[in-house]
């Protein structure tokens, strides 16, 4: 836990693309208020399915009540979305225009650009938020990186 002089400004989000049958969205989004309430002002989303866009919602929908906070969208290349369905494309178009900014790590999909959007936003993180049910794939991967790389950072696990 950090100091008060250590306050905690963001955090990046780490989930995975199926959530579970008993999975409650209300309490991912007191956890957030939680953070927000601490000093959280800034939100990195990769803006994958599942978990990824799930909060990315949620973050936006607080805009309203915390007029300060940022959602910042971390795609990991141009056409990400290619292989969603409609609804889903539209969901990612809303959240990408309501975003207060966007960053794109590679022009197109290469082997690894997944991983090195994770990193890049557990890199910029003082805090990861994750969804983790496996000890694999990219929750996985990501989780253990942030711990490993800063083991005396916060993490929050839903």
């Amino acid at each position: 836990m950090k100091t008060e002089q250590e306050k905690i400004k963001t955090c990046a989000f780490t989930g995975h693309r199926e959530l579970e049958q008993n999975f409650d969205p209300r309490i991912v989004k007191k956890e957030i208020e939680k953070l927000i309430e601490r000093g959280v002002d800034t939100f990195f989303n990769g803006m994958a399915l599942g978990f990824d866009m799930l909060t990315a919602e949620i973050v936006l929908r607080l805009k309203k009540k915390y007029k300060d906070i940022r959602l910042i969208v971390c795609i990991p290349c141009l056409g990400q979305e290619k292989y969603y369905d409609t609804e889903d494309k539209k969901r990612y178009e809303k959240i990408l225009s309501e975003a207060d900014d966007k960053v794109c790590l590679s022009n197109g999909y290469y082997k690894g650009c997944m991983l090195a959007r994770d990193r890049y936003m557990a890199d910029r993180a003082d805090v990861l938020f994750a969804y983790c049910r496996k000890n694999t794939g990219g929750t996985a991967y990501t989780l253990s990186y942030f711990k490993n790389k800063y083991p005396l950072k916060e993490i929050v696990l839903v």
